[in-house]
């Protein structure tokens, strides 16, 4: 069975509100985000000099937590057909390896003449606190799109 992903457009979108998602960070996702990014700061790729850092171990890129965002968005929230206009976040906290992170975006403005939305986007860890915070705008889709996931 292919996955199928289907966005809600403006109108099918409410204050209030909100989708999640939960990812656990694992070496190889900080690899490919390096690779992909060409980020190679040694505090996320090399264990000997992150202990020398006040995290004390390799953390993951904070544009991990801001990459997942951009995925709800993307896929399911209000997912295929939006269009990400603008981003601000705040790191409060590294991700490490092995810990679990719950992205939660939640519809907080409409702007029904521009089909603009502003979200409230949390990340918390599986302790939960918050690890990552902002607001996000996006030209919300007017037209339902239901399509298959590519496979990567």
């Amino acid at each position: 069975m292919t996955d199928m992903l289907e966005n809600l457009t403006f109108d099918e979108l409410a204050i209030g509100q909100s989708a999640s998602l939960a990812r656990t960070l694992t070496t190889a996702d900080i690899r490919d985000f390096a690779r992909v990014s060409g980020d190679v700061n040694p505090a996320h790729l090399d264990a000997e000099y992150a202990a020398t850092t006040p995290f004390k171990e390799v953390i993951g890129h904070g544009m991990w937590s801001g990459a997942l965002i951009s995925c709800l968005l993307g896929t399911r929230f209000p997912g295929p057909g939006t269009i990400y206009l603008e981003q601000s976040l705040k790191f409060h906290r590294p991700v490490h390896v092995g810990d679990t992170v719950t992205v939660t975006l939640t519809v907080q403005e409409k702007d029904e003449r521009r089909k603009k939305v502003i979200l409230d986007c949390k990340v918390t860890n599986q302790d939960a606190a918050t690890v990552v915070s902002g607001l996000a705008t996006v030209m919300a889709p007017t037209v339902k799109v239901v399509r298959p996931a590519s496979v990567l």
